[in-house]
């Protein structure tokens, strides 16, 4: 058993012969399957009764195999627990997201609202004080005083709202005190003062994250997508935003266009590349009847589609929350910066009762409301995070919340998918081997590339691209006929052409033998081979794969050099393609043919015994492990709006090397809060020691603590020109 608290993690709190008491944090949240988890324990033959409790994450086991041991009534338990891994961290999620501190949202203002304040404060500050002198209470009502309360009116509402809401004070709360205190004593000009430089600082805030919106909405701008919705009485078609189609509706979808629903073919076949779906690159042939999804492709073909699931509904769905609510989406370390300056409020209180109690000087007492821990470390945290999100989205890359800041400054382990994301997703011509005495390699490929000329599939890309890069002239053919699903074939002169798969020569009755050893050996290394026959004659093989991203195996490294203990690659390819990436990319382990579930769970069994996951992927696949990783990264211009919905953080370029950026100024960003945690508590402390001793005037506290506040804050906007390429 582990010593660290993980989600799975059990502990025998009591155990006696027929009798065990186990605790898990993941029995807390069981929710709706705690009866079933329960009735399943039940079912197994030596346990006699089951009490779960979770209230207190515990589950109390009668049974009568006394030659049990409490690790195996553990693994039974670990293992029962394990099926229903994903409410449960949904239901723990969702349950740590309701327990932080109400603070004015910041992000609700304007910089020109808070400027103008500013401006009405400074103004007020330089009037001259009302000439007649009033006593009582009749004091509290010129000009002067009344105008301030009303430019302090949102810190006084939000202060008094915690503390009704709440039930204990926030950082507006202590400022609310503070003006409220020296208006009662006659200083208006402390209380403006005060006002000034906290409304600088959190303008220095709000600047930060608006410039941070403003770069995100340049990142996001994603177009209308329209299709063709045949007519009732199936004669026409008609090109309609994808919104106006409902679930019944036919749509007629082409050669090169996107599925853009979920649906059953109704007429047509044809060969849809679905590597968003199953992250295997080569495309499957589609015949009447079966199903298609959408955000897959038509290679080649044509085919109408009767629409089953529309609109949100759909696998991959529109993008429609990226930047999702900041308090779900708060750091720990800023929840941490929240609750501890919000517990340190009350001793500002309890101070400033002793000094007033022990010296009867009330502005003296005043020093102690004027200075706090809350406003410099809230604000500078919040600033922190906000300039990075802004730096990161300068750089194509958008970061959905601060906590996965900080989860990518503590993460140990990185999961990679394969297609897409550590591969390019486009098959490249790896090997060329002819068979005959005057046949050369040129020549072949020529003839091969005469029968795939007309073809769309992704493996008569890889010919003709070759064909491109040699400076090749394909030969003069015929008419290409496709044999869906094992090949292609044409005329060059009087010779026949055939180019396709190891069935397809077979049909054909040519000879493959001499070149066993060879695909053998092309099979080893992962390839796909293409046969190519002149008449009935075998003239040479090509072998294709996916190959790997630049950068990729340097992005790797540096993820090593920056902490990452274990690099993981998790597939829906074949095993044999998974293992030649895995063992060419050096990473720690693998796993292929994964339904995306398959992945999900591989995600949170990491998870459960403490691993800090980064999930990378690309495609739609990938979109439930992307959402249960600690954080998920949607790698890649190709990406689709599922997973890039799904993920935490989105990588708009082909770059892997941005992956080891994000993660450094993620790391970089948590060492300046620390930096201001530890200024922000060491000079306010010694300012709150001055002010007691009288030595600094309330006026001054209030300069000397907001100062220091502007100094944090100043120390975060550094990270806005941090450098992620470093």
């Amino acid at each position: 058993m582990l010593n660290k608290d993980y989600l799975l993690d059990c502990k025998i709190l009591h155990e006696i012969r027929g009798r065990i008491r186990i605790k898990s944090r993941a029995l807390k949240y069981l929710g709706i399957h705690k009866e079933e988890i329960t009735k399943q324990l039940m079912q197994v033959h030596y346990i006699q009764s089951v009490e779960i409790s979770s209230i207190t994450g515990t589950i109390l086991v009668y049974f009568d195999n006394f030659s049990l041991t409490g690790e195996n009534l553990i693994s039974l338990l670990q293992n029962t627990l394990n099926t229903y891994l994903v409410d449960i961290y949904k239901n723990e999620k969702k349950q740590i997201s309701n327990k932080y501190v109400i603070e004015r949202r910041l992000q609700e203002e304007s910089p020109q609202e808070i400027i103008k304040n500013i401006g009405a404060a400074v103004l007020l500050l330089l009037l001259p004080n009302p000439k007649i002198k009033l006593t009582g209470i009749r004091r509290l009502f010129n000009y002067k005083t009344l105008s301030t309360v009303s430019l302090a009116l949102p810190v006084l509402k939000n202060g008094i709202y915690s503390l009704i809401q709440n039930k204990r004070p926030n950082a507006d709360t202590l400022s609310s005190t503070a003006i409220v205190s020296s208006i009662i004593l006659g200083s208006e000009r402390t209380a403006l003062t005060i006002m000034i430089l906290e409304k600088f600082a959190e303008l220095l805030t709000v600047y930060t994250m608006k410039k941070t919106r403003g770069v995100i909405k340049d990142m996001l701008s994603v177009g209308e997508n329209y299709v063709w919705k045949q007519s009732d009485d199936g004669n026409t078609a008609k090109k309609v935003p994808i919104e106006e189609i409902s679930k019944g509706d036919f749509i007629l979808v082409q050669t090169g266009e996107k599925i853009s629903v979920d649906g059953t073919i109704e007429k047509g076949e044809a060969i849809i590349d679905q590597s968003a779906i199953t992250g295997e690159y080569m495309p499957v042939t589609k015949k009447a009847g079966e199903e298609v999804f959408a955000g897959t492709l038509l290679k080649s073909g044509n085919i109408t589609v009767k629409a089953e699931k529309v609109g949100d509904d759909r696998t991959a769905s529109r993008i429609i929350k990226l930047v999702e609510d900041a308090a779900f989406n708060k750091a720990d370390i800023q929840s941490y910066a929240d609750t501890f300056s919000a517990q340190l409020i009350p001793l500002n209180f309890l101070l400033a009762g002793i000094v007033y109690v022990s010296t009867k000087n009330l502005q003296k007492a005043l020093s102690m409301l004027v200075i706090d821990y809350s406003c410099g470390i809230r604000l500078s945290t919040a600033t922190a995070f906000s300039a990075s999100i802004n730096t990161a989205a300068k750089n194509g890359i958008l970061i959905k919340g601060s906590n996965y800041l900080e989860e990518l400054s503590k993460s140990d382990t990185v999961i990679f998918d394969k297609t897409g994301t550590i591969t390019e997703g486009k098959p490249k011509i790896q090997t060329l081997k002819t068979f005959g005495k005057n046949m050369k390699d040129n020549r072949m490929l020529a003839l091969a590339a005469a029968a795939e000329e007309t073809s769309s599939h992704p493996l008569a890309s890889a010919i003709l691209n070759e064909i491109k890069n040699r400076g090749l002239k394909i030969p003069k053919h015929k008419e290409s006929v496709i044999k869906v699903a094992r090949g292609i074939e044409t005329f060059v002169n009087k010779d026949i052409i055939r180019v396709g798969s190891l069935k397809y020569m077979e049909e054909n009755d040519i000879s493959l033998e001499v070149a066993s050893d060879i695909v053998k050996g092309m099979q080893n290394r992962g390839e796909i081979v293409i046969y190519v026959a002149k008449n009935n004659d075998l003239i040479g093989v090509i072998g294709v794969s996916d190959p790997p991203r630049e950068n990729i195996k340097k992005a790797m490294n540096r993820l090593r050099n920056q902490g990452i203990d274990d690099i993981v690659l998790l597939t829906g390819d074949l095993r044999q393609q998974a293992e030649t990436i895995a063992s060419r990319m050096s990473m720690d382990r693998y796993e292929s043919e994964l339904m995306p579930e398959d992945k999900a769970k591989d995600i949170l069994k990491f998870r459960s015994i403490g691993s800090k996951v980064i999930m990378i992927g690309d495609g739609i696949n990938d979109a439930p492990a992307l959402s249960y990783a600690n954080v998920g990264i949607a790698l890649g211009s190709s990406r689709t709006d599922i997973a890039m919905e799904a993920a935490d953080v989105t990588i708009t370029s082909d770059d892997p090397l941005l992956i080891p950026g994000v993660i450094g100024l993620a790391k970089n960003t948590v060492k300046i809060i620390k930096q201001n945690f530890a200024m922000a508590i060491g000079i306010n402390s010694f300012a709150l020691v001055l002010g007691a001793t009288g030595l600094l005037p309330a006026i001054y506290s209030s300069i000397l603590h907001n100062s220091i506040t502007i100094l944090v804050v100043g120390n975060s906007l550094r990270l806005l020109k941090y450098d992620v390429n470093k």
